[in-house]
């Protein structure tokens, strides 16, 4: 949209620049509690249309009746019950996910052999039970419909003796040229027992070369390392012990293998400062270009384009007193400001500062930021070094570029492609899609019947982590045994068992299997204990213990070196593109997954879809608004996009989001987003300076959430300051209570209550994904979501603060608040929204007839109406993912949170054959399971000392439009802000 400046709102807190200006269809849809563009028909029908299709619908009925009956089929029950099954009750089992490579520990969650839920494994050193969205929609990709399932040859079905047969003579001839043509490449490996297996095939092979290649790639940080240290040092960093951490483009909290540490880290390091007082709170300062969850969390931050986080970098090392040289202009009066605090709280920190550089930040900023930390003594602090914990530590951009040399010039002769999709997330300036062809057999071994493995030779279906033996290496080096929950869904081989067969041994020195050769690779490390035990042991923990990367001493900083770095000069007013990872979608391995498609993301609040991210300053002096198209060209590239105007984003710089666009990635992706790779460049991979936009006549819907449900303007996200944390908390008027006085002061009745720590949260999104794997939630697709009709039983609102060029920020998960006098229960005409005597406001789904009064009652709006049948085009394979605690919704009801009382009843009934209570922290929520900040807490309000009786006792605690005396079970904990005093937003 185009800002009126004319106009702007007195309330400091808005949530788009619609809200923050005014804008009139944003009015009018507010005023209306079902907008006119939800129609009950996707195409709008007419009254009559609609009396002529339900009378149509009601003569085949009378049709369907008539069948004859149908023939009686035997079916057998269990004769035996199998061991550790009882139907109904649902086993869990440790392994492992991996994300570019390293290991998500996780805990799957199974019914009668078919995994359902991931959750994350509270055990892990590492994670410590937190999940990224992505984890919890690993579970949908597992069942996807459109993952490949045959081995083909030159698009053809093979049997699989006539596979074996092609791989064994393909290895058989490669080992006979001593490997002299066969390149391999893989993404990053962790995994001891691939590592150990192409190192002894590549020992065959002498002149065989290994290459990997991974799109959001450290090769800035491989080369600053270097750069420093002479070697490839890999950095560690303990947010918990940081007092002060300075973020130079540096994404901590919502990118890289350690990032959920990280988030856990930060957000017990306040919450004790705060509660103990014993030391002030750590802070977070961030310098970038794009709003990052790093940098919603910030204490200061400033919107700084690629180059002026560089000289900003530079300015900082020398207000630390590093012989670097300075800036020769001034910063802005922003950046001054940012570089002030920043200096003064790392100096007043010491050894517990902090600072980190980007992966998008040139090597220069790596080397700086380690001389910075060496210089403030945080070596061994808050941040330690290990070895690499990549198997095959190479520059991946320079492994790859070698590769398409090598095929362009007709040098290869086998080709093996693991899991890596170079065609679809490469750069466009290699032209891997003819280079392929240039091969004389070309093998891809993966997931989909993706880019790559179409112009392939060969193509060998890959299993899922879900469905193999393997093992796999945290970021701290921790080791996880991969352990199969189902067997392949399809004809589907582990990289283990395809490099198998492309080894050739003789039959006799063959490893019968994956689980041989893991077992194998960890034979040593039961020393001389018994190995079985070991083994079971790491299978049933989740990792290996032991097992994390010993820190090593790195050497002394050369200064001489340092001296040399100078700081770039600034540059014209000339626009500068940023190419940045989709939040859901990643580099576009998530794209066929419905999940992360409708997933909103944190900022933008877009679904389906990505856009041309530019700031309001730009929107503004370019005249275009939301939706429309413009043509960005570079060079001899040009590709179309639509735009967002985003609060916050640098002035000169357009974001474009990877991933999107894909020609071969399922019917889920199809014709969704405008692809970006087109413009990246190996020199240019991060970022493309001198670019030129021109507005298009074309104007494009875009999928956002941000302006669904509004709560009215009232004061919702509340802030209070560390000296005074009970200012401006005010609660409701409270009456009675809805329930009758004996069962809510029953001390044996449980009385389920939440809270939300909005200090804590991160706006992370794994919460909404996980509700939506625990409880059958569908999805429901970009047109539906233009109406507003997307299904989330938890939404995370996000609302900004301050002038739109560099707001403050703050997320607001918000589910159903169970209420004591809930709105809806009063209005529905056939009782389907009651109050339990637990205090939950319950739905039940076969009295619901879809009057909707209860969704116009609720102030809140956290109820959801599936006005089409959501879930009937799902697949067979999908239906296997459903929860069977959780009934299926078809059309025409109401749904909403249910605080999972799935899990209650489940809890409640071992509580009762031990004989005892539920005790604190046995039972979870899906959501608060997932959060890697444990922002949420979930308990019993008749136990005493529960963690969620001790937090609705906290001076933070609030309820949010408490003076319609609802009195919601769901309450708040303010944000905490140390440089100002709490207000209500």
């Amino acid at each position: 949209m185009q800002p009126r400046r004319d106009n702007p709102k007195p309330e400091p807190v808005w949530r788009s620049l619609e809200e923050l200006y005014g804008d009139e269809r944003l009015r009018e849809v507010t005023e209306q509690e079902f907008p006119r563009f939800a129609e009950l028909w996707p195409d709008g029908a007419s009254r009559r249309q609609f009396l002529k299709v339900m009378g149509a619908g009601l003569a085949m009925m009378g049709l369907a009746a008539c069948h004859p009956p149908r023939e009686a089929e035997d079916i057998v029950p269990y004769v035996e019950m199998p061991e550790n099954v009882v139907p109904g009750n649902p086993l869990h089992f440790a392994s492992a996910l991996r994300d570019r490579g390293f290991a998500m520990p996780i805990v799957a969650e199974s019914h009668e052999g078919r995994p359902t839920k991931i959750e994350g494994n509270a055990d892990h050193p590492l994670t410590r039970g937190g999940t990224t969205p992505q984890m919890q929609a690993s579970i949908l990709t597992l069942y996807d419909p459109d993952r490949s399932r045959e081995v083909t040859h030159g698009g053809r079905l093979v049997n699989p003796l006539a596979f074996q047969s092609a791989m064994r003579q393909l290895g058989e001839a490669s080992r006979k040229r001593g490997g002299r043509g066969l390149h391999i490449l893989t993404e990053v490996v962790t995994s001891p027992t691939l590592a150990r297996q192409i190192e002894s095939f590549l020992s065959e092979r002498p002149e065989a070369q290994w290459h990997v290649w991974e799109p959001r790639n450290r090769d800035n940080a491989l080369r600053g390392a270097m750069q420093t240290f002479g070697r490839h040092l890999e950095p560690h960093y303990d947010i918990s012990r940081a007092r002060a951490v300075v973020c130079l483009d540096a994404d901590l909290f919502g990118e890289g293998p350690a990032a959920l540490r990280h988030v856990r880290d930060y957000a017990l390091a306040r919450r004790e400062a705060f509660e103990k007082r014993d030391r002030p709170l750590p802070q977070v300062f961030a310098a970038e270009p794009t709003p990052t969850l790093t940098g919603a969390k910030a204490a200061r931050r400033v919107a700084a384009g690629p180059r002026e986080v560089e000289r900003l970098a530079f300015a900082l090392a020398g207000r630390l007193d590093l012989e670097v040289s300075a800036p020769r202009e001034d910063l802005p009066r922003d950046q001054e400001a940012l570089l002030r605090a920043a200096s003064a709280a790392l100096q007043a920190a010491g050894p517990q500062g902090l600072v980190v550089a980007g992966e998008s930040q040139p090597p220069a900023i790596h080397a700086l930021a380690h001389a910075l930390n060496e210089r403030l003594g945080a070596f061994g602090e808050t941040v330690r070094f290990t070895e690499p914990i990549e198997a095959h530590p190479v520059d991946h951009g320079e492994s790859l570029r070698v590769l398409a040399e090598a095929l362009h010039a007709g040098e290869v002769d086998q080709l093996v492609i693991l899991g890596a999709n170079p065609v679809a997330c490469g750069p466009a300036d290699l032209e891997l899609a003819a280079a392929i062809k240039k091969a004389n057999v070309s093998i891809h071994h993966g997931l989909f019947l993706d880019e790559t493995a179409r112009l392939c030779d060969w193509h060998i279906p890959a299993t899922h982590e879900l469905e193999e033996w393997s093992d796999v290496r945290a970021a701290d080096g921790t080791a996880s045994i991969i352990q199969p929950l189902i067997a392949p869904l399809w004809g589907a081989l582990s990289a283990h068992e395809l490099l198998r067969w492309l080894s050739s041994p003789p039959l006799d020195q063959q490893a019968t299997s994956a689980l041989d050769l893991v077992r194998e690779t960890w034979a040593e490390a039961a020393g001389e204990g018994d190995f079985r035990t070991f083994w079971r042991t790491s299978l049933h923990d989740g990792y290996i213990r032991g097992s994390e990367a010993p820190s090593i001493q790195p050497p002394r900083i050369d200064r001489r070196a340092l001296r040399e770095l100078a700081p770039p000069r600034p540059d014209a007013a000339s626009l500068t593109l940023l190419f940045r990872p989709d939040p859901s979608l990643g580099d576009g391995r998530w794209a066929n997954n419905a999940w992360l498609q409708e997933l909103p993301k944190p900022f933008t609040k877009l679904t389906w879809g990505n856009a041309a991210l530019i700031s309001p300053h730009l929107a503004l002096q370019m005249g275009i608004k939301d939706g429309d198209e413009i043509l960005i060209r570079a060079g001899d590239g040009e590709i179309t996009q639509p735009v967002f105007t985003l609060p916050g984003q640098a002035a000169h710089c357009v974001t474009l989001w990877t991933g999107h666009g894909r020609q071969a990635a399922g019917r889920v992706a199809e014709d969704i987003g405008w692809a970006v790779e087109p413009l990246r460049t190996a020199a240019d991979w991060h970022a493309l300076a001198g670019v030129t936009l021109r507005r298009t006549q074309k104007h494009i819907e875009l999928a956002t959430t941000q302006n669904h449900f509004l709560m009215e303007d009232r004061h919702l996200v509340r802030s209070v300051s560390a000296e005074h944390p009970s200012a401006h908390i005010s609660h409701g008027v409270h009456g009675g209570n809805l329930l009758p006085k004996m069962l809510t002061d029953d001390p044996d009745s449980y009385q389920w209550a939440m809270t939300i720590d909005l200090e804590a949260c991160v706006g992370c999104n794994a919460c909404v994904v996980a509700c939506q794997a625990e409880n059958n939630i569908p999805t429901v697709g970009r047109r539906e979501v233009l109406r507003g009709r997307e299904m989330h039983w938890i939404r995370i609102d996000r609302y900004w603060k301050g002038d739109e060029s560099n707001p403050k920020m703050y997320f607001q998960p918000v589910p159903c608040m169970h209420c004591e006098k809930a709105p809806c229960e009063i209005v529905c005409p056939v009782a389907a929204t009651t109050h339990s005597y637990e205090g939950l406001n319950e739905m039940t789904y076969n009295r619901c007839v879809g009057t909707r009064y209860c969704s116009n009652n609720c102030p809140y709006k956290v109820r959801r109406f599936n006005f089409l049948d959501y879930t009937g085009g799902a697949a067979p394979s999908e239906q296997l993912q459903r929860n069977p605690s959780v009934t299926v919704r078809m059309r025409g009801v109401m749904e909403k949170c249910t605080y999972c009382v799935q899990r209650i009843n489940r809890a409640r009934n071992d509580a009762q054959m031990d004989g005892r209570r539920i005790r604190d922290g046995e039972l979870k929520t899906a959501c608060q399971a997932s959060c890697p900040a444990e922002a949420i807490t979930f308990g019993d309000l008749h136990t005493e000392g529960s963690a969620v009786r001790r937090q609705k006792e906290s001076p933070r605690n609030y309820g949010i439009l408490e003076h319609l005396n609802t009195q919601p079970r769901t309450t708040y904990l303010a944000v905490v802000d140390a440089d100002e005093g709490g207000s209500k937003h």
